[in-house]
């Protein structure tokens, strides 16, 4: 039997909150039947949802706060409202807690990423998180980041991308060595920004061309 995989679900999180996240939740438990949620939102809003939905109840475990971060809220400022108590937080803590293997929100990204940087903090060597996405090429899926966590990113953190981004490949596409690129203007090595023409060299270095 397969092992569970067990997600911590912000379930205020995102447009529309409970009313969107909960029904998601069910299409992914069909998708998905060997996995199991921990749901993090106010009991008023969640409760009713689960509760018309027993195949995703009886694999749910929901955990009631009235705190949520609201999608207009700046990093800053959901911090400090929402720190330890949020329902975003304690879907982020709960993987650093060790009682989820996962946190999902479709919340707001910047309060995630600044949620998950304090809270999980980043691995050695790397200094910014990034957003990662799925996108389809005519040779299957790549990998792709940085999309909205960085602006401004110099040279050390496009590589620092490249280097996750590549392992992440490497995980679900089960590669040896995935191929490494950079979005630039043009395929020409002279163009574009400094920065990434620096990263270029430098991973070209790495992997030893």
């Amino acid at each position: 039997m397969p092992q569970k995989v067990r997600i911590a679900l912000d379930a205020m999180g995102g447009d529309h909150g409970a009313a969107v996240v909960v029904p998601g939740a069910e299409l992914s438990l069909r998708r998905h039947p060997d996995i199991e949620f921990l749901l993090f939102g106010n009991r008023a809003a969640v409760e009713p949802l689960l509760d018309s939905r027993p195949q995703l109840k009886a694999a749910s475990q929901l955990m009631h706060t009235d705190v949520a971060v609201q999608m207009h809220d700046k990093p800053s400022q959901a911090l400090r409202k929402g720190r330890r108590k949020s329902s975003m937080w304690l879907a982020v803590d709960a993987v650093k807690r060790g009682e989820a293997d996962a946190a999902v929100s479709a919340g707001n990204t910047g309060a995630l990423m600044a949620t998950a940087k304090i809270d999980l903090r980043t691995m050695a060597g790397i200094d910014r998180p990034a957003i990662a996405a799925l996108w389809p090429t005519l040779k299957g899926e790549s990998v792709v980041l940085d999309l909205g966590a960085s602006i401004g990113a110099d040279a050390e953190h496009l590589v620092d991308m490249a280097v996750m981004g590549s392992a992440m490949a490497r995980v679900l596409y089960r590669l040896d060595r995935p191929s490494v690129g950079l979005l630039n203007i043009g395929v020409e090595e002279v163009k574009g920004l400094e920065p990434v023409r620096e990263a270029g060299r430098i991973i070209r270095r790495l992997r030893g061309g």
